[in-house]
């Protein structure tokens, strides 16, 4: 009869640990069912579920660890485990598994209580806590940025109600909590689609015009409530538009050389396309400062409204159909299939109303800064970081982000 043993190391890590303790169990022939280990400030938890094969072999085994370990001063537990308890756990990883990323300029105790007690009272077990950001400094005046990821397994009672209350405590301590599922998908992601205004850049270019023009409070009043969902989108876009009849042309160089980028979104796209990763830009603004975006940044598409220009003027008016929340989905799924890639291998990321519709999708719909009735409606949202916080959803670590 075999015995299931629970072995538990820990103290200072040092080099060859691992080897110098399964080599010590290989001569026994044991049989390694889990294993893991955690090193966090050169301490190391290490732990091993062991199946020793013979009854008689347990005890020799168990005296030499504890005299190699006890040398190396490293502490040791062992726990028995019966056969039904192992049924019961090996049972129990067949769950359907999901990621809880919490994403702040800081990681305090208080968001991880919130978060785990969340996660138990929807029934899920946390199977591992992951630290995908650097090391901070200590230095307070530095620009934090920290993410924790949790492994979890189960199957929530109320998926709809979890994610309303990490919404809600997301807001309350100001910090952002993704819950996705953990599929194949998770990390194999081709294409990432961007909205541009106050997304890929901190401005409403079309409110930009508009000062220029002399119109600007109109049309930033009337940007907001479209924004927020009030007012029909190509409703609204039409009547901006109009206010900015006359503008000369010469305007449009000089904004396109004022707009800023949002942080992160440079550094987001140079490791995306590293990557291999298609990009696109989607906007319901205008073709000419998308195309600078495009020189710019080397993104692979971009489609949006085409200003109109009679003698050097603007019309008013804009060529072709307008880009609307219809249109930026249907286009997602058009530059999906141009690449052969799925509908859940895309990220889109955009943070207004009309964007929802490409949000949805997107196997990865990111709200971003977003109004907060986008943010309610989208399975994801980003407030407190840069535009490269995404690469933490998709599970890239620290070093890998560089």
């Amino acid at each position: 009869m075999s015995e299931l043993v629970l072995i538990n190391v820990s103290g200072r890590d040092k080099p060859g640990l691992t080897s110098e303790i399964t080599g010590i169990m290989g001569r026994y022939d044991v049989r390694i069912l889990d294993i893991g280990q955690a090193v966090i400030h050169d301490h190391l938890t290490w732990g091993i579920l062991a199946e020793i094969p013979d009854e008689s072999k347990a005890p020799p085994v168990i005296r030499d660890l504890l005299f190699r370990l006890h040398a190396l001063d490293l502490q040791v537990r062992f726990a028995p485990i019966t056969a039904e308890e192992y049924q019961q756990w090996a049972e129990g990883r067949n769950r359907a598994r999901y990621i809880v990323t919490l994403l702040s300029r800081d990681i305090k105790a208080e968001q991880i209580a919130r978060v785990s007690a969340i996660t138990a009272r929807y029934g899920l077990n946390i199977d591992n806590i992951s630290r995908l950001s650097g090391r901070p400094s200590l230095d307070p005046a530095e620009n934090h940025i920290a993410c924790v990821e949790f492994s979890v397994r189960g199957a929530p009672s109320d998926a709809r109600q979890l994610r309303s209350d990490f919404l809600h405590i997301a807001a309350e301590m100001n910090v952002d909590i993704a819950f996705q599922e953990d599929s194949i998908f998770r990390r194999n992601r081709r294409l990432v689609v961007f909205d541009m205004d106050s997304t890929l850049i901190e401005a409403e270019v079309i409110d930009e015009l508009a000062r220029e023009a002399g119109v600007g409070d109109q049309v930033a009043e009337i940007t907001e409530r479209a924004m927020q969902g009030e007012l029909d989108f190509s409703q609204s876009f039409a009547e901006r538009l109009g206010l900015l009849k006359g503008l000369d042309e010469s305007v449009l160089e000089k904004i396109a050389q004022r707009l800023k980028l949002t942080e992160g979104a440079e550094h987001l796209i140079q490791r995306l396309k590293s990557l291999g990763y298609r990009t696109a830009i989607l906007s319901g603004g205008f073709t000419y400062f998308a195309r600078h975006l495009q020189r710019k940044l080397g993104i692979d598409y971009v489609y949006a409204n085409e200003l109109e220009i009679v003698d050097g003027k603007v019309t008013g008016r804009v060529s072709g159909p307008i880009v609307d929340g219809q249109r930026k989905s249907q286009l997602l799924l058009e530059i999906a299939e141009k690449e052969h890639i799925s509908r859940e291998q895309v990220i889109a990321v955009g943070d207004g109303a009309n964007d929802l519709p490409m949000l949805s999708q997107a196997g990865l719909g990111v709200a971003f800064r977003a109004k907060p009735l986008v943010k309610e409606s989208a399975r994801h949202s980003i407030s407190t970081l840069g535009l490269d916080a995404i690469l933490y959803l998709i599970g890239f670590r620290e070093s890998e982000n560089r």
